[in-house]
């Protein structure tokens, strides 16, 4: 049945409305109850990850195969004709002739939204630069829902590199749908930029900019930690500033409610204590488990099958 997601691009979480989001999440918990494994049989898709990836790449290559369907790409740009010079929009013109579907990571603000203007054939963003990360976003609301039973009226903390974090980005401005409450933990030279803060000032969400964990542990329902993203730093010397602000261990959640579970997009560095895994408030694992889920829908619906 069409849905208005066949052959469609996924570039960002803002191009998806409520009731969008609700129906990848809705197919995405029918997946992960009931697996479809001829569904996208005689499909291929083209995994094309400029920028190196661990989860995303190979949850995608993984929900394409789990589906039965094939996959072609690379990891790693250095094997691609960029190294002779290509563009990304030739690139992409070309791989667009080979697959039904095209997954990418790009280190470019943009990219996904120019290999988009490239192919007929549907792109789906998994990460550009710092700026959007609709699938990461998908997967996380997936998750919050799954562990907290419901979307509306949550605590959210968010904490550590809130400037260049994408995830945390698309997952703030994919929350307005659902009224939360969000408290926003980084030192000042990485807090959420100002156009997002003002987008949810225009929607009435609340939110308060924190200096520490202690200050909101007591008072989440989820806390969703970042790394300090060493690689998106211009200055290095502001890298060395913020990379030990934040550590999240056991004793810090000793004031935390029975319901507070910790996300985290991963990789972790020294961020999140790996003490922390065996409390009951790790989800981490299974938010990362919950991408393939998410994924598989999100192919099902733009290639028209779901």
């Amino acid at each position: 049945m069409p849905t208005g997601f066949t052959g469609r691009d996924i570039i960002s979480i803002k191009e998806l409305n409520k009731k969008e989001i609700l129906l990848v999440l809705n197919q995405a918990e029918k997946l992960k109850r009931a697996p479809e494994p001829e569904l996208l049989k005689g499909c291929v898709m083209g995994s094309c990850f400029f920028e190196p990836s661990t989860r995303t790449r190979l949850s995608f290559e993984t929900a394409m195969q789990r589906l039965g369907g094939s996959v072609i790409g690379f990891a790693d740009p250095g094997v691609s004709s960029a190294t002779k010079g290509e563009t990304l929009y030739d690139s992409i013109r070309i791989i667009g002739q080979y697959a039904d579907v095209i997954t990418m990571r790009h280190p470019l603000d943009g990219a996904a939204r120019r290999a988009a203007e490239a192919t007929e054939k549907p792109i789906i963003n998994g990460g550009d630069g710092a700026n959007q990360h609709p699938t990461q976003t998908l997967l996380d609301l997936f998750t919050i829902r799954e562990c907290q039973k419901r979307l509306t009226n949550l605590s959210i903390a968010m904490v550590g590199d809130l400037k260049y974090g994408r995830t945390v980005h698309s997952l703030a401005q994919a929350l307005i749908h659902f009224q939360p409450t969000f408290y926003f933990v980084a030192p000042d030279f990485l807090q959420m930029p100002d156009h997002l803060l003002e987008q949810l000032r225009e929607a009435g969400i609340k939110y308060s900019l924190k200096k520490t964990i202690e200050e909101v542990v007591n008072k989440v329902d989820i806390l969703y930690l970042t790394r300090i993203q060493k690689e998106r730093f211009s200055d290095i010397s502001e890298y060395e500033k913020a990379k030990n602000l934040y550590v999240l261990d056991v004793p810090l959640l000793a004031k935390a409610k029975p319901n507070l579970r910790v996300l985290h997009p991963l990789p972790r560095v020294n961020e999140l204590s790996p003490a922390v895994d065996s409390t009951p408030y790790a989800y981490y694992f299974e938010q990362a488990a919950n991408g393939l889920y998410v994924r598989q829908a999100l192919l099902g619906l733009v290639l028209g099958k779901l």
